[in-house]
């Protein structure tokens, strides 16, 4: 077994996803990253789909420097256990995402958008935890503002109402830095709490300069 490797063993078929084992968060596998046959960046999956594209020979090459190793149940004829090995990136046969899908825009989500910020408010330029922040739209809906990524920031509570329905020239408050819309792999990123190094060195290169998540620190491989 290669280093970076390690050995998850569920007490039922793994390809049935009926483990009765329990995981928190930081002892269950990491997500797979997949990519289109062009390796352009797709979606998270869990293992058991990983293992699934596997069985089904769906996957058409991988690349990362981790691998994961899945046992599941013994073979009646053989007497041996069915066990399947898959990278932390793999890549999907089929149809091949147009260069388009990269740049469409992702969901609009808090937990995103707090992360695309840093935690930092847009006003007061303080990081703050999730629940002491607030989405601010900087024209309001009240004066044609809409919900989208290009009109909302991340604000504190106190700097959301101090600014209350006005736009920040109106409240005469600095807008510290500049919304933008993440592409599909800043958002990849923004919606996944543990990304491997070589995933996140993967995605990193599909992400824009102005992006504020090129300072993500990515989580050790080690479990």
């Amino acid at each position: 077994m290669s280093r970076g490797s390690i050995l998850h063993r569920p007490q039922r078929d793994l390809l049935t996803g009926n483990s009765t084992e329990k995981h928190t968060d930081m002892t269950a596998p990491p997500l797979i990253l997949t990519l289109d046959m062009q390796g352009v960046p797709h979606r998270w999956v869990t293992w058991q789909h990983a293992c699934f594209y596997y069985a089904k020979n769906l996957v058409a090459w991988a690349i990362g420097d981790a691998n994961f190793t899945f046992y599941g149940g013994m073979n009646r004829c053989t007497g041996e256990r069915s066990r399947i090995t898959t990278n932390s990136i793999i890549a999907i046969k089929g149809k091949a995402l147009t260069s388009k899908s990269l740049f469409q825009v992702p969901p609009l989500d808090n937990r995103e958008l707090f992360h695309r910020d840093r935690h930092i408010c847009a006003y007061c330029g303080n990081e703050f935890s999730t629940q002491r922040l607030t989405r601010d739209h900087v024209v309001p809906v009240s004066q044609g503002g809409c919900d989208i990524w290009m009109n909302v920031v991340t604000a504190c509570r106190s700097c959301n109402q101090h600014k209350s329905g006005r736009t920040p020239e109106q409240a005469e408050m600095q807008l510290l830095y500049a919304p933008y819309v993440p592409n599909k792999a800043e958002y990849l990123i923004l919606c996944n709490r543990r990304i491997l190094h070589d995933q996140m060195d993967f995605l990193a290169r599909h992400v824009p300069l102005h992006s504020r998540t090129k300072r993500r620190k990515p989580v050790t491989e080690a479990l």
